[in-house]
């Protein structure tokens, strides 16, 4: 049995999920998120406990139970408090700047990068050289913190660019010099 799968959700007060068949709706304090999932998983509600059964042992079946059971309970957690990518900027002259709702990144290119993120997704620059990526849907804020570190990735050899913040770049050694 798939230890994640079985694991029940528990819904937290001023959450509203509704049920209807494989369509899965939340509704929390920072907004709302729907979902369809695989018409094999059964998902219940039963006193504020959300459980996901599987049919058989199948290997499809078995995989599809964690996954559902993570998916959902990323929208309740999504909907409650949210979820935040950071990123840091390496390299000089490299800077991030807000204008209005866009993401502007001046990443050593000829000319400055405009990123607009997508509805449900919020983009904050608190310094020159550290983005955060914020919104209900975990996905979607990956997929945008994805998105932004695809504009310059890290080098190995200086380690210019953009990352993730904690992400450990791996370094090559440059030109072996005459001995």
């Amino acid at each position: 049995m798939s230890r994640i799968g079985k694991a029940p959700i528990t819904v937290p007060a001023g959450v509203e999920v509704r049920i209807d068949g494989n369509f899965i709706e939340v509704k929390g304090p920072k907004g709302q998120l729907s979902r369809e999932f695989h018409p094999d998983m059964k998902v219940e509600l039963v006193d504020g406990t959300i459980t996901v059964t599987r049919p058989s042992d199948e290997k499809e079946h078995r995989s599809l139970h964690g996954l559902t059971r993570t998916l959902i309970a990323n929208m309740v957690k999504g909907v409650t408090e949210g979820f935040t990518r950071n990123l840091e900027i390496v390299g000089v002259g490299y800077r991030a700047a807000k204008q209005g709702n866009k993401l502007v990144l001046s990443v050593g290119y000829s000319q400055p990068v405009e990123i607009e993120p997508a509805p449900g997704i919020e983009i904050e620059v608190p310094a020159p050289t550290k983005i955060s990526v914020k919104g209900i849907d975990k996905e979607l804020v990956g997929q945008t913190a994805a998105i932004i570190r695809d504009v310059r990735r890290p080098e190995p050899y200086l380690g210019k660019g953009i990352r993730y913040e904690g992400e450990k770049v791996r370094r090559k050694a440059g030109k072996a010099g005459k001995a």
